[in-house]
């Protein structure tokens, strides 16, 4: 009898580490892909470049899934990067899969919004548009993605008319309104859906407007939509 219940025991456990090591495989398969846009405000692009200007296309990169920065967190100021800016942008959470996405449908694909912050080592960033590498270095390193609670989109009348702003030690240091996208979210996600699949929990930082600045250690950051506050962390 003992040796059938340790028989049945190792069965059991055999079973249940197969679940396990399966579950963690496929979490690894299946990590978040994070979007980013870059130069997707006219006014930004002027305080950066010099120009009011829109690209051809939109300008899209991406983050590494270790750079997502959230639950109020410290950011980690790295102190071989030289100076690290804030660009406080809304993000959009992707909630259906999808692939080569009309634009006419791309509302579909997306449920809520935050606020997130972009961290960009600037100087490096210079250094690599100058040499024309990509922006990985600058843009995905750990941390560089601070991300809110998320707010259902049937919170709001219309995406594209969502004011937020972003406080340092009390005060407002930028804002914005998503109506002055050169490249409205729908939009976005249709062009990005051409190269990429699409899939639910993925995220998209639709571009920051005006006012980006450095952090620096001990500044305390709180991340609005409208008068809702979403993001709120500290630097270190």
């Amino acid at each position: 009898m003992k040796s059938e219940n340790s028989f049945t025991a190792f069965c059991l456990i055999s079973t249940l580490l197969r679940r396990v090591s399966s579950a963690r495989h496929l979490v690894n398969l299946d990590k978040m892909k994070i979007f980013a846009v870059g130069m997707n405000y006219l006014e930004h692009n002027k305080e950066l470049h010099g120009s009011l200007f829109k690209p051809e296309e939109p300008v899209i990169f991406t983050k590494a899934d270790s750079a997502v920065l959230k639950d109020h967190k410290p950011f980690f100021i790295p102190d071989h990067m030289g100076r690290i800016d804030y660009e406080t942008e809304i993000v959009v959470r992707i909630s259906k899969l999808g692939k080569n996405i009309s634009e006419r449908f791309a509302h579909r694909y997306y449920d809520a919004v935050t606020v997130g912050i972009d961290f960009t080592a600037r100087e490096l960033q210079k250094k690599l548009r100058s040499e024309g590498k990509p922006w990985d270095l600058c843009k995905g390193f750990d941390g560089s993605a601070a991300l809110g609670e998320w707010v259902s989109l049937d919170k709001f009348r219309d995406i594209q008319a969502i004011h937020f702003h972003l406080d340092i030690n009390g005060n407002t240091v930028q804002e914005g309104c998503t109506s002055d996208m050169l490249y409205r979210v729908d939009q976005l996600i249709a062009y990005i859906s051409q190269y990429f699949t699409l899939k639910t929990g993925d995220i998209l930082y639709t571009g920051t407007p005006a006012g980006v600045g450095p952090v620096h250690i001990d500044d305390h950051l709180e991340g609005y939509i409208e008068d809702r506050k979403v993001l709120e962390f500290n630097c270190k």
